[in-house]
């Protein structure tokens, strides 16, 4: 299936890079090296900021901006999209945040009928969630952080835009000091990732 991962994180040699690089990797090996592509968001200078421009995209429904066209091109040849990034005040970084906020925008990924009513255009497109977490599992759980941040994504973005909720796994602890800890955790998102899509 042809897949889209992107990734926000400045550091190329983070845990973040290193994981969307190992899904590539992985998913190249079974099917068609162009059918994978990887979208470094902060390297290719994505701005995040939402302008006039944008303001007036969601007040038209379209007229959109050549850097948001070309984001949902690349979108529109992917079935499956893999967002890898790092937990940021627990939730998406704000380059995450304003990509969802200029692309994701009315007359691309919803719009509305005729009585104002919400019509949801990308059930094409299936959503796989790998938040790299420095906390570790318990805290997320006693303080129900994973929970908000899936309502915030899975609910707030995937669910309103239509398209279907694909895997979402977090890989917690990653500034700990345990380095096989983490190499487990990111085996069991990469396998989690891979086995979804190809499936």
């Amino acid at each position: 299936m042809p897949t889209l991962i992107v990734t926000t994180h400045p550091d190329s040699d983070s845990l973040t890079h290193h994981l969307a690089q190992r899904l590539a990797q992985e998913l190249r090996s079974t099917s068609d090296s162009t059918s994978v592509e990887v979208a470094d968001l902060a390297a290719e200078g994505f701005d995040p900021r939402y302008t006039l421009a944008d303001r007036h995209t969601y007040r038209v429904g379209g007229d959109f901006t050549p850097d948001v066209a070309a984001e949902q091109e690349r979108l529109d040849r992917a079935t499956d999209l893999v967002l890898v990034f790092p937990v940021y005040w627990w939730s998406a970084p704000a380059l995450l945040k304003g990509w969802f906020d200029r692309v994701f925008v009315n007359g691309w990924a919803f719009g509305l009928d005729a009585d104002g009513g919400i019509v949801r255009k990308l059930d094409r497109l299936r959503v796989h969630l790998v938040p790299i977490a420095g906390d570790d599992a318990g805290v997320y759980d006693r303080h129900g952080y994973e929970q908000a941040m899936r309502t915030q994504l899975e609910h707030g973005i995937v669910d309103f835009c239509g398209a279907r909720r694909g895997v979402t796994t977090f890989v917690h602890d990653s500034e700990g000091e345990d380095a096989d800890a983490r190499t487990r955790a990111v085996e069991v998102a990469a396998e989690a990732i891979v086995g979804a899509i190809r499936a």
